[in-house]
């Protein structure tokens, strides 16, 4: 790492859980290395029209379903070298665990539906997990639910801790219509995509002339 002090600060992409209520941070996970790559894939959502039916051929029907992947590194090797007492003792698990919970149930919640059941509650309500953040830059805030989480462990120390590890996240960024205009994750779609359309203006505008036409026939 260079000590230029006027090297620019890297950002760090990661997840952030808010309370679904209160829209307070509960757990701010910040990746380790930023990965190489990310892939996102939106499937446009139109209204597929029949053959001949010209009054739907033009029409979105929502946003279209974006999805992300990526592959996240954790690697403890730097801080074994400075001696940090908790990777020594338990290797890269803490880091491992922050980005598992963020799929389990708490303890809590599971042992309170258990103590509804066993008092007789005939119908339990799903239990509510806090609303995922997908940091990504300052212009990509993206209220996502996660949907394929796997982890490789790839390097252990002597008593077995991972050492390092792969993560691969896949996530669908939730909407409007998945969140309504009302709640907190909604807000910050709306403002994604206000964001974007904004980049969209901001770029650099192709003419008619670099396509080889002097006007639309």
């Amino acid at each position: 790492m260079t000590s230029f002090p006027g090297s620019p600060k890297l950002l760090k992409g990661g997840i952030v859980l808010l309370d679904p209520d209160s829209g307070v941070p509960v757990q701010i996970v910040a990746l380790q290395y930023n990965p190489d790559t990310l892939s996102r894939t939106l499937q446009i959502q139109s209204i597929g029209p029949e053959p001949g039916d010209r009054l739907e051929a033009l029409r979105l029907k929502s946003p279209p379903v974006e999805t992300i992947k990526l592959d996240a590194e954790i690697d403890a090797t730097d801080q074994l070298e400075t001696g940090d007492p908790t990777v020594a003792q338990l290797g890269i698990y803490p880091q491992l665990a922050a980005l598992e919970v963020m799929i389990y149930p708490t303890s809590g919640q599971l042992n309170g539906n258990n103590s509804q059941s066993q008092q007789g509650v005939l119908e339990i309500a799903p239990m509510e997990a806090p609303l995922a953040l997908f940091v990504w830059s300052q212009v990509r805030v993206l209220p996502v639910r996660l949907t394929e989480f796997s982890i490789t462990e790839e390097a252990f120390d002597p008593h077995l801790n991972p050492i390092r590890a792969k993560v691969s996240l896949g996530m669908r960024v939730l909407t409007v219509n998945d969140l309504g205009f009302a709640h907190k994750g909604g807000n910050l779609f709306m403002a994604y995509l206000q964001q974007k359309e904004q980049l969209a203006r901001v770029g650099t505008q192709g003419t008619l002339s670099a396509l080889g036409l002097k006007g639309i026939p």
